[in-house]
C-alpha cells in the first residue's frame, strides 16, 4: 500500500505508546483468565441511571440530528456558570467550546495555539497520550521534568530550563499519574513563568471535583491568566460518563471562535442527546458528583492503612484523582518489568511508571478501580510481592 503519512507513524515517538501492560491484561481477560485490573481510570461503577435516562428520552424526543457545533445553549451555559462559581472569573458561553471529551479537547487546544514544528512542555509524569496528542497536533513534546522527593510538583528551574521557544505548557491538577494537587505557590509559579515567556497555560482540570487534600484552585483565576489559558474539562470523571465522550474548552473569546471553526472541519459537533444528558448531570448538583467520588476517596484510605504495614513500597501522597504511585525502586526492578511481572505471576495489571515519562521510572501506578475487598486483597498482594523482591535485591 502507499505510504502513511509522517504524522501518524511517529505519534508514539521512537518508543510504545505506554499501554503494553494494559493490552496485554486485556489479553488474558478475553482469554477467560482472572486479573484484578487496576490500569485505567474507568469507574466501576456506571453512569447514574438517570442520566442515562436523560439521554434516552433526548434521543427518543428527537434529539439525534445535527447539533450546533459550539455546543448547545444550555450545556455552554451549565459550564460557564460551573467554571465562573469554582473560579470566580466571569464566563459566559462565548468562552465556551463543547468538545467529544476531554481528549479531543486536549487535541483542539494544542491546535489552536502551537504551529507547526513548536515545541509545547508538559510536566513529567504526563497522561500516557499526551506526547502523541502534541504531535498530532503537529507541536514538538518537551518535558519538564520533576522528582518524587518534591511530590512530582514541577520547580521554576527546571521549567524556566525548559521554556526556550515553547509556545505552551500543559498541566494537569489534580494529576493523573500521580495525585498531587498543585498548590497555590506552584500554580503562581507557574503562572508567573508563562507570563515572562509569553506563553499559552493548557490546564487538564478532568479531575477538579476529586479532591482529598489541599483544595482545586484553576490558574485561570489568577490574575493576568485567564486571557492565556485553555481549561480542559470533562463530565468522564466527575459524573463517570467515560463512554459518552463529553468535555469542554473555556478561553477567551477570541480563541473560542477560532476554536469553533475547526470543530467545524473535524468533529462537527457532539450529539444533542448526550449534551441534553450532561446538561441534566450538571444540573443535579455536587451530591451526584460527590457520589461518584466516594469510593475513591474511601479506597485511598485504604490503601494507607495497607502501605503503612510494609517497607518496601513507598507511597506517594494522593491528594487528588483516582490513582495511587507506588515507588517499587527497592525491589530493584524497573516499573516496567515489575508490572510485568506482577501480572504473570499474581494476574493483578498496573501501569508502569515509566509509561508516564522518566521521571516516573521505578514507580507503578495503581488505579483505585474495583470493589474496596477486591482492592486491599490486590495491593496487599502487590506489597508482599514487592517485599520478596526487596529482600533478594
Amino acid at each position: 500500500m502507499p505510504a502513511l503519512s509522517q504524522r501518524i507513524t511517529t505519534l508514539n515517538g521512537d518508543g510504545s505508546d505506554g499501554w503494553d501492560v494494559f493490552y496485554r491484561a486485556r489479553a488474558m481477560l478475553d482469554a477467560g483468565e482472572d486479573v484484578t485490573e487496576l490500569t485505567i481510570g474507568e469507574h466501576d461503577i456506571r453512569t447514574d441511571p438517570s442520566i442515562l435516562r436523560a439521554m434516552h428520552d433526548s434521543a427518543m424526543g428527537g434529539h439525534t440530528g445535527y447539533a450546533i457545533v459550539p455546543g448547545v445553549s444550555a450545556l455552554r451555559d451549565k459550564v460557564a456558570a460551573r467554571v465562573q462559581a469554582q473560579s470566580g472569573v466571569p464566563t459566559t458561553r462565548d468562552n465556551v467550546l463543547v468538545t467529544p471529551g476531554g481528549q479531543a479537547a486536549l487535541f483542539a487546544a494544542h491546535m489552536a495555539v502551537c504551529s507547526q514544528g513548536d515545541a509545547a512542555l508538559i510536566v513529567d509524569p504526563y497522561y500516557a497520550t499526551y506526547p502523541g496528542t502534541l504531535r498530532a497536533a503537529g507541536a514538538v513534546p518537551r518535558a519538564v521534568p520533576t522528582r518524587s522527593a518534591h511530590g512530582f510538583l514541577p520547580q521554576r528551574e527546571a521549567l524556566e530550563a525548559a521554556c526556550d521557544g515553547a509556545a505552551s505548557l500543559l498541566i494537569n491538577t489534580p494529576n493523573n499519574p500521580t495525585g498531587a494537587v498543585y498548590p497555590r505557590e506552584t500554580l503562581e509559579m507557574i503562572a508567573d513563568v508563562v507570563r515572562n515567556q509569553d506563553m499559552w497555560l493548557i490546564s487538564d482540570e478532568v479531575y477538579d471535583v476529586q479532591v482529598w487534600d489541599g483544595t482545586h484552585l484553576s490558574p485561570r483565576a489568577i490574575p493576568g491568566m485567564a486571557e492565556r489559558t485553555l481549561v480542559i474539562g470533562s463530565m468522564s470523571k466527575s459524573h463517570a460518563m467515560t463512554g459518552s465522550r463529553i468535555g469542554w474548552i473555556v478561553g477567551p473569546e477570541a480563541a473560542i471562535e477560532a476554536l469553533i471553526d475547526l470543530a467545524t472541519n473535524t468533529t462537527y459537533g457532539v450529539p444533542g442527546y448526550i449534551q441534553d444528558a450532561a446538561v441534566f448531570g450538571l444540573q443535579s448538583g455536587l451530591d451526584l458528583e460527590a457520589e461518584v467520588a466516594a469510593p475513591f476517596r474511601r479506597r485511598r484510605e485504604i490503601a494507607a492503612r495497607v502501605l503503612a504495614e510494609q517497607s518496601a513500597v513507598r507511597a506517594i501522597p494522593a491528594q487528588g484523582a483516582m490513582y495511587v504511585m507506588l515507588d517499587v525502586r527497592a525491589t530493584g526492578l524497573s516499573g516496567e518489568a515489575f508490572a510485568n511481572a506482577l501480572l504473570e505471576t499474581h494476574r493483578i495489571a498496573v501501569m508502569p511508571g515509566e509509561s508516564f515519562g522518566q521521571s516516573a521510572a521505578g514507580h507503578v501506578r495503581v488505579a483505585m478501580t474495583v470493589e474496596d475487598a477486591r482492592f486491599e486483597a490486590a495491593l496487599r498482594q502487590l506489597c508482599g510481592f514487592a517485599s520478596g523482591l526487596a529482600k533478594a535485591a
